[in-house]
């Protein structure tokens, strides 16, 4: 796309057209920006084979117009919701230490693992219209907690806020215990990193700004009369 290209026309009379102008404007600026940074994001890992994956951080209500946009750049949608894939995070783990594993919270995340499946299991089986195959993943942010999180083989394993190092590591003990496990890098991404991140071996990157930092293009609506060229 270039500056002064013509990205839709639209044919309606003059009254429809200039209620309803702002509001197609807000949506097409907002849309095409994050589509725009997205591909920005995308192409900066052109040849790695790594994915640019989006996150839930979008405009409330917005959030379908918002995934697909980051679609349009080039990303893969992560989750819509909590109803689409389970992802345990840090403050889950938190708030289940005590019931899952007693007072001191010893292999929270591989009974926090094991208990997702068993949720998904009985779900599954009392007829709900949920799939069998629904992805778990799991947030660490050690190395430590990586350990524990292969040994019970999970989907997806995210990465969160570990440094370049940590990251390699991450890879090759993965490559050693659990191959088949994603692994997926995240927080804080931004264009002058995103690359050397894809570098360290991980399978995956999502990447908050894409909808939560992303610029409205300047979109005008110029006026054309009938007949006119």
């Amino acid at each position: 796309a270039e500056a002064g290209m013509t990205a839709v026309s639209i044919s309606a009379s003059a009254i429809d057209l200039l209620t309803a102008e702002r509001i197609i404007l807000n949506f097409m600026g907002r849309l095409c920006g994050i589509a725009t940074q997205t591909s920005e994001y995308v192409k900066l890992l052109a040849g790695t084979g790594v994915a640019v994956y989006d996150t839930r951080k979008t405009t409330p209500g917005w959030r379908r117009l918002e995934k697909y946009a980051t679609r349009c750049g080039g990303a893969v949608n992560h989750r819509n919701g909590l109803h689409d894939a389970i992802l345990i995070k840090d403050n889950h783990l938190a708030a289940c230490a005590a019931t899952l594993s007693g007072d001191d919270g010893s292999d929270v995340i591989g009974e926090a693992i094991e208990k997702s499946r068993e949720l998904i299991q009985d779900v599954v089986a009392a007829g709900n219209p949920i799939d069998a195959a629904m992805p778990i993943e799991i947030e660490v942010d050690t190395l430590e907690q990586l350990q524990i999180a292969l040994s019970h083989h999970p989907d997806i394993v995210l990465l969160d806020n570990m440094s370049n190092d940590q990251l390699r590591n991450a890879v090759a003990l993965r490559s050693d215990v659990a191959p088949e496990v994603q692994l997926e890098a995240s927080g804080g991404v931004t264009h002058e990193t995103i690359r050397a991140i894809a570098e360290t071996g991980v399978d995956r990157i999502s990447v908050g700004a894409l909808t939560h930092s992303a610029k409205s293009l300047d979109v005008a609506l110029d006026w054309t009369s009938l007949g006119s060229p």
